[in-house]
């Protein structure tokens, strides 16, 4: 195991759990739609509590995701997290609402009501997909920030609890939108709007699988032709856009330099995963016409799963490999962070790498939870339940 082989296998990893987070992202998307698709009160809450049995699986994803980032490439946590931490922060916290939301909104004291609360789930069943592919988007459009490794010897000195400390600043945001301005970049929002429609996708998909009521997989048929129209739109946009831009390339010594058609160049090398982006992308459309033309065929939410990891995947994967620098920074061109210059060390790669291996152990267990959890479809005798949201 070489350096090098290591900061590939966390790149793969890292970008393994960013494809998980899409596909888990259709909670997100069917709270969404959860007014439009439950037109009762008891449909709300036999959507509310379908998604109610999986969020938990998306948001400990997404912790995991950024733990994993923070372990194997530090330099982007702190560039990414520490300094576009208003992006960061209307995700997390528009998460954290979501998780309360389910929590509170029929307990017995409620004083907002219960509408305010899945307005709540609304607001981040679309805030969060957006702004979370936003900063993905950014993996191609680049992001303002400066990196100065030199602070490391020459770090600044701060007084914290009348003792002097040396606090090292390396990475600096070049101004005080600390990550807002992503949104001001329209392919960015191309590719945000793209993600919370492809959640509303998979919201749908999933509501029709789970939720064993024929009011509601009759209206969900009719809404998904509304959500995969602008999904396909925007994603194919985006990746043509993405073959003729320029991108980002370094060298053996490091030097950051702008190739024009960097992207395609990278589709055309690491061909392998191109084939998996194309079946993926295979797999999500059955999953929508065969769901669309079929009434009785409500297994669309799989083969759509795993076609979206096997699209995810390649694509992030494309923005790192194939000596391609991952996070530009449109600020300074050799700030911008590669798997190389930002990640850990390669002790810390290699004990990390015998701990991946208990990962398919975690995954059996998931499997498993998610079997148990879906072994009935989702009625409406189970909103009468104590235990419902």
């Amino acid at each position: 195991m070489t350096y090098d082989f290591l900061q590939h296998y966390w790149c793969f990893l890292v970008s393994l759990l960013g494809a998980l987070l899409v596909f888990l992202l259709f909670v997100q998307g069917a709270n969404s739609m959860v007014r439009s698709l439950g037109y009762t009160d008891e449909g709300r809450r036999l959507i509310i509590n379908s998604t109610g049995r999986k969020w938990e699986f998306t948001f400990t994803t997404l912790v995991t995701f950024g733990g994993a980032f923070f372990a194997s490439f530090p330099l982007f946590y702190s560039t990414s997290f520490g300094g576009a931490y208003w992006l960061w922060m209307i995700i997390l916290f528009t998460f954290v609402v979501q998780a309360v939301s389910y929590e509170f909104q029929n307990k017995l004291g409620n004083i907002f009501g219960v509408k305010t609360f899945q307005m709540c789930l609304v607001i981040n069943g679309l805030l969060g997909p957006l702004l979370l592919g936003g900063a993905v988007a950014t993996f191609f459009e680049g992001s303002n920030f400066i990196v100065l490794k030199d602070n490391l010897i020459n770090s600044q000195l701060s007084i914290v609890n009348s003792q002097l400390e040396i606090t090292p600043v390396i990475s600096q945001w070049a101004n005080a939108s600390h990550g807002l301005d992503a949104l001001l970049n329209p392919w960015v929002l191309v590719f945000g709007l793209a993600v919370m429609f492809l959640a509303r996708v998979l919201g749908i998909l999933y509501i029709i699988n789970n939720v064993n009521d024929e009011d509601i997989r009759s209206r969900a048929s009719v809404r998904l032709i509304g959500a995969a129209v602008p999904f396909l739109v925007l994603f194919v946009a985006y990746l043509v856009h993405l073959l003729l831009k320029d991108g980002y390339a370094y060298d053996d010594t490091g030097l950051i330099s702008i190739v024009p058609y960097k992207y395609l160049d990278n589709f055309l090398t690491l061909w392998p995963l191109t084939i998996l982006l194309l079946i993926g992308v295979v797999l999500v459309l059955f999953a929508i016409g065969k769901t669309i033309v079929s009434k009785d065929y409500i297994g669309g939410i799989w083969p759509a799963g795993i076609g979206v990891v096997l699209v995810v995947l390649p694509l992030l994967l494309m923005s790192a490999w194939n000596g391609t620098a991952y996070y530009p920074s449109t600020a300074d061109l050799q700030s911008s962070l590669t798997i190389a210059n930002s990640c850990s060390s390669e002790f810390t790669l290699r004990t990390m790498f015998y701990v991946s291996l208990i990962i398919p152990f975690v995954l059996a267990y998931i499997v498993y939870a998610w079997w148990a959890i879906d072994k009935k479809k989702l009625d409406k005798q189970e909103i009468a339940d104590d235990h419902a949201y």
